[in-house]
């Protein structure tokens, strides 16, 4: 079995606050944590993503997911909740391409629900694997140890992720299943690969280089 190295999480007080990097086709992005001022970003990116990408994110094709899905979204506050959004820097009303997001569980303080969403024109593009690295940084810092995954079985590029970072199925009611997956070694998964470029801006960032 393969071992991977263990660093050291980065403090909290030290974790960035803005991350600045470029995606493989040289798009500048601004990475930086939700708030409830992105509202308006967070419907206008769902609004923009295909039927298909809304109904594999959110088990629906709804142009617009329930209020109260919005909310929770939004409802990030740095410990039960982590979330950062990419911001496109090279156009000018810099609108919102992908977040990614960790809701800890109550009875396992070490776990947390994970997910990300890439708006469609950005697919194949990193940014998947940027907004990860970076939520797994602070997820380390914060002491959240594992992650699950739940996608729909169909979803083949998910289950594709899940298993490059490390993941192992852990269960499916045969529409969803879920994997889970260690911080550090889906951590060191990523910094290995060095793919894409982008992504060593964001171990520098938090100092995990």
């Amino acid at each position: 079995m393969r071992r991977f190295a263990i660093r050291p999480a980065p403090s909290p007080a030290d974790a960035p606050g803005v991350i600045e990097t470029r995606l493989e086709n040289g798009t500048p992005v601004c990475l930086r944590r939700v708030d409830r001022g992105d509202e308006q970003r967070i419907r206008e990116g769902i609004a923009r993503m295909s039927p298909h990408s809304r109904y594999m994110r959110f088990f629906s094709g709804a142009t617009t997911p329930p209020d109260w899905v919005i909310d929770r979204l939004l409802d990030a506050d740095g410990d039960k909740h982590l979330a950062w959004g990419a911001i496109d820097m090279s156009r000018n009303e810099h609108p919102a391409i992908g977040a990614v997001h960790a809701f800890r569980e109550e009875e396992d303080r070490e776990l947390a629900e994970f997910s990300v969403a890439i708006l469609d024109d950005w697919h194949g593009l990193g940014l998947g694997k940027i907004l990860t690295a970076t939520l797994l940084l602070e997820a380390q810092s914060e002491g959240i140890a594992r992650f699950a995954m739940n996608t729909l079985a169909e979803n083949r590029s998910a289950i594709a992720f899940a298993r490059l970072l490390g993941g192992q199925r852990t269960g499916s009611d045969g529409t969803v299943v879920t994997y889970e997956l260690t911080v550090d070694e889906a951590l060191e998964r990523l910094r290995e690969a060095d793919d894409p470029p982008g992504i060593a801006h964001v171990f520098e960032a938090f100092g995990a280089v």
